[in-house]
């Protein structure tokens, strides 16, 4: 592993007790930040909070990124512990329902929108004045490639990353010259839960989309994570970022 410099910082990660989430918040405690999980399964925030504490400072919290006063309480308290919050990693999320569009229910639709997108603008806009105040920081939001391209019979999925990139844009734009850089990753299918649980035919669809032959695995994604949060990447706001393997090359 290449050590990113994150000495002194304080990051928070959604949805961070698995998969890229876990990935993530494992690559920034080694690089020397001091990390606050978030998620909602107590039991994996648990372990997750036991594990990787052998590596540095390592909180968990249970909040629930749909529901803003909890996102603003949490940031809240997360301040108060640790002074200040300098990097955010939106990666909470779920697939959403993985059907055609007229099968889609409305609770399908609101709750993956809800946890993908509106989520991700709750935690961002809570985050931001402990950064202001320290002319500093980092917002990398996990979108997909899915949000580029869209994926057949993921609807809401598809919608909500897009959703992601365009925030993700808007919010660079708008805080160019305060020292806060916003970018996102658009990662192809990636070796984890998600993508194991899916059909075999959509397991499938997902493969044979990928010009490598293979599917990505979570450290390489915490290793771009990894960067866009450090100071070294100081010239660069707005990014999308892929890692897809050649699935999606513009």
């Amino acid at each position: 592993m290449n050590r990113i410099d994150l000495e002194g910082r304080v990051a928070l990660v959604t949805g961070g007790v698995q998969g890229i989430g876990r990935a993530i918040a494992e690559r920034l405690l080694r690089s020397g930040a001091a990390v606050t999980i978030w998620d909602l399964n107590e039991e994996r925030l648990a372990e997750a909070g036991k594990a990787l504490s052998k590596l540095g400072p390592c909180e968990t919290d249970k909040v629930d990124v749909t529901d803003p006063s909890a996102v603003q309480a949490g940031i809240e308290a997360l301040v108060a512990k640790r002074g200040t919050l300098n990097i955010l990693v939106n990666n909470a999320g779920i697939l959403g329902k993985v059907a055609p569009t007229l099968e889609q229910e409305d609770v399908d639709w609101t709750r993956t929108v809800d946890i993908l997108l509106t989520g991700t603008f709750w935690v961002s806009r809570a985050a931001l004045p402990p950064m202001l105040e320290a002319g500093w920081g980092r917002i990398v939001n996990i979108a997909s490639v899915s949000g580029k391209e869209g994926t057949p019979n993921m609807p809401a999925y598809s919608a909500a990353k897009a959703g992601v990139i365009g925030l993700t844009k808007s919010m660079a734009r708008e805080l160019g010259e305060s020292g806060i850089s916003v970018n996102c990753i658009t990662p192809a299918a990636i070796e984890t839960d998600l993508v194991r649980n899916t059909t075999p035919e959509h397991h499938e669809y997902m493969l044979r989309n990928i010009p490598m032959g293979r599917f990505g695995q979570v450290e390489e994604i915490a290793s771009l994570a990894a960067w866009l949060c450090s100071a070294d990447c100081s010239f660069t706001t707005g990014g999308v970022f892929d890692a897809s393997g050649a699935r999606s090359s513009y």
